[in-house]
């Protein structure tokens, strides 16, 4: 019989498969380890743990042992791992090494980092090592530049003594004449706890930016005043400041530099950042902003200085500034997030009448009144200033300087003038004499003349009567006359006067027409009438209207008119006088004329001031203001009623 052979197939061992994936990892994280590490490192280091051995075995379990010493680096680890705790052991060891692995890698970007520190600053050493010795061999400077250097620092050292001006300034509120009760109310607006923002309305010349600033001085004095005692005061010119439309410039607000067009610092220019840089507004922080005719800034801008009034604060914007760049430093950060600050008060001055102020702006300001100087005030200012000069005055110099100017600014300046060539006249004389004769010849070379003197003011006299105006808070007389001579034919007569009068003294003339023909029944259609304004005063406004009404009937009547009064006022066609402006002015105007009786509307009442040795009298109409004039009786009978 033959034999059967049989032959069977054995099937695969499944741990024989995951002893060879083992091994595969094993290895794996073998190579990996030498690659991290390197080849020499790595043996070094397994010597040291006593891992070689286990390193070069050819079983699985003890090289994955021989792993776990060097990974986890210890070297008591003895416990051969078993088939069930390689895939844990494999996972320990994974992390571990990733770990290192991550760790390593910021240690070297931290190295990296501190090496290109060290790099540039050894680079800055470098630089600052050749500025050094550069400078030590002569650097930039040459013989022309070193010439250029001792010219300048010899001019440092040449100084001239300080102007008059400087030396005559009032140095004390007390010292500023004239102007009483305008430093009073000055004083009561900043001494406040809650000082005011104000507007200064008065002539030039009388001491308006010189009370500002000794007022601030006086301010911080006070016990619980607002201001430090280090609360500056900015001082600018409302002429020279100018609204820019591209904003690339603003002097009284600031503006931005952008670093492509106008540049900034040279640390922000490499990194394109802007830099804000802060105006007039920021630098008067906590103290005052004056700004000296304030009625000639533009309108835009002072739109603009409203609205930091009101935020206390200004805005800066710029297309450039990007809030995430980290090249940003802090404070410009902070000025275009939160502005720079700007809590001020402001002070305003003009010699403008308030009626021209931006009304938003006069709305937001307190005012104060300045009044203009009398002679008298003038002769004391000349006197305390010849005394601050150690000069000695001839009889009636004052006096004299006050007859050719109504400015205290102005007439320092003159005894200045003739203090100046005094000296040079005489020239041995430790104390100068000035002149009378030397203040003359002063004013002749400045082309000076005679202030609007003292009106004759004693009797009557038929077709003539004193007007007030008012120009610049400076009161003035004007004197008003007119004649009537019958028409050639009954209704054909004319009336004429002098056009540089202005258009307003035409208005007023003919409602002093009309209201003569109401009051006496006469035409003035059947005269003719020549009204002039001697020296052709400007009439802006209709308060010549009494004054008209008065002259012309004194000439159609001849009845002779007080000449010790003046008088203003607008008339109505139905005989009411009607308020004006200018009242304190044109009171003040009238007393320099020597003019002791005054009239006005009496709607004008309340704005009379005290002047004393002057009548004011307020009227309501014109029939109360006749009898004040026309003295005789018998004149004003003639008038219907």
């Amino acid at each position: 019989m033959e034999k059967s052979v049989t032959t069977s197939t054995a099937a695969p061992d499944p741990g024989l498969a995951e002893q060879e994936q083992y091994k595969k990892e094993i290895n794996a994280l073998y190579a990996l380890l030498a690659q991290l590490l390197g080849a020499e490192r790595l043996i070094l280091k397994a010597g040291k743990l006593e891992a070689l051995s286990m390193l070069r075995s050819r079983q699985p379990a003890e090289r994955l042992l021989g792993l776990q010493r060097v990974i986890l680096e210890n070297p008591v680890l003895t416990a051969v791992p078993s088939a069930e705790q390689i895939p844990h052991i494999l996972q320990q060891l994974y992390d571990a090494l990733a770990e290192q692995m991550a760790r390593r890698a910021v240690e070297e970007n931290l190295e990296r980092k501190v090496a290109e520190k060290m790099q540039e600053k050894h680079d800055e050493y470098l630089q600052e090592m050749k500025r050094q010795l550069l400078k030590e061999q002569g650097g930039p400077e040459n013989p022309q530049t070193l010439k250029k250097y001792a010219q300048l620092e010899k001019m440092k050292h040449k100084k001239l003594n300080r102007s008059a001006l400087d030396i005559l300034r009032p140095q004390t509120l007390a010292e500023i004449v004239g102007q009483e009760t305008a430093v009073t109310a000055l004083m009561a607006k900043l001494a406040s706890p809650y000082p005011q923002h104000i507007i200064i309305y008065g002539p030039p010349g009388v001491g308006k930016t010189t009370a500002a600033r000794l007022a601030l001085e006086a301010a911080k004095q006070l016990q619980d005043s607002a201001f430090q005692p280090d609360a500056p005061f900015i001082e600018v010119d409302g002429s020279t400041l100018r609204w820019d439309p591209r904003e690339t410039t603003n002097p009284l607000l600031g503006s931005v530099h952008d670093p492509i067009y106008q540049g900034a610092k040279r640390d922000l220019i490499d990194g394109g950042v802007p830099e804000p840089k802060p105006g007039l507004v920021t630098e008067a922080h906590g103290g005052i902003l004056f700004i000296d005719e304030i009625g000639e800034m533009d309108l835009h801008l002072q739109s603009k200085l409203l609205k930091v009034l009101e935020d206390k604060k200004v805005t800066f914007d710029s297309a450039y500034y990007d809030p995430t760049d980290p090249q940003v430093p802090q404070y410009i950060h902070d000025l275009f997030t939160d502005g720079a600050p700007a809590d001020f008060i402001l002070i305003g001055a003009t010699t403008r009448a308030p009626e021209e102020i931006n009304p938003a702006l006069r709305s937001r300001c307190t005012p104060v009144f300045f009044a203009p100087l009398t002679p008298h005030d003038i002769e004391k200012i000349v006197m305390n200033a010849a005394q601050k000069l150690g000069v000695k005055l001839d009889h009636d110099v004052a006096a004299l300087i006050a007859l050719h100017t109504t400015e205290g600014r102005q007439a320092v300046n003159l005894l200045a003038d003739a203090f100046g060539l005094a000296r040079y006249r005489q020239q041995q004389t430790v104390e100068p004499l000035i002149t009378k004769e030397l203040v003359l010849e002063t004013l002749r070379a400045g082309r000076y003349s005679l202030q609007a003197g003292k009106k004759p003011t004693c009797g009557e006299l038929v077709g003539k009567t004193y007007g007030l105006g008012v120009s610049g808070f400076k009161g003035s007389v004007l004197e008003i006359e007119a004649v009537a001579f019958p028409a050639a034919a009954a209704g054909k007569g004319r009336i004429r006067f002098n056009e540089t009068a202005g258009s307003m003294a035409r208005d007023s003339v003919f409602n002093a027409a009309a209201v003569i023909r109401r009051l006496t029944g006469e035409d003035l259609q059947n005269y003719d009438l020549h009204v002039n304004v001697i020296g052709g005063g400007q009439i802006d406004g209709p308060s010549a209207g009494l004054a008209m009404l008065i002259v012309l009937l004194s000439a159609l009547k001849g009845w002779p008119v007080a000449q010790d009064t003046a008088v203003t006022g607008e008339i109505s066609l139905q005989g009411y006088v009607r308020p004006v402006g200018g009242i304190p002015e044109k009171l003040f105007g009238a007393r320099l004329a020597g003019l002791q009786t005054v009239v006005v509307p009496y709607e004008n009442k309340a704005e009379i001031p005290q002047l004393p040795g002057m009548q004011v009298i307020p009227v309501k109409r014109v029939e109360e203001a006749l009898p004040l004039f026309f003295k005789g009786q018998q004149a004003l009978i003639k008038l219907s009623s």
